[in-house]
């Protein structure tokens, strides 16, 4: 059984050239997001939807926080 008090370690990696981030919990690879939604949406998928991904303590932000997708210049179409 899991310790309670353990908390995910979640990182949006900083933006490739491309603009696109990877999103990681620890070791493991999670996905590959070029929008914030994106990132909802992998962490919906890994069970993690539960996480305010703009405000959360949970996420470390790399090279840019949820409004810093550099190399992107189209607006994200769902």
């Amino acid at each position: 059984m899991g310790n309670p008090t353990q908390y995910p370690h979640i990182v949006v990696h900083a933006p490739a050239l491309d603009g696109s981030r990877r999103v990681t919990l620890g070791d493991e690879p999670l996905g590959i997001a070029t929008h914030l939604d994106d990132v909802v949406e992998i962490l919906r998928l890994a069970d993690l939807d539960r996480i305010e991904v703009e405000e959360s303590d949970l996420i470390e932000w790399q090279g840019g926080g949820p409004d810093d997708w550099p190399g992107l210049s189209e607006p994200h179409e769902r």
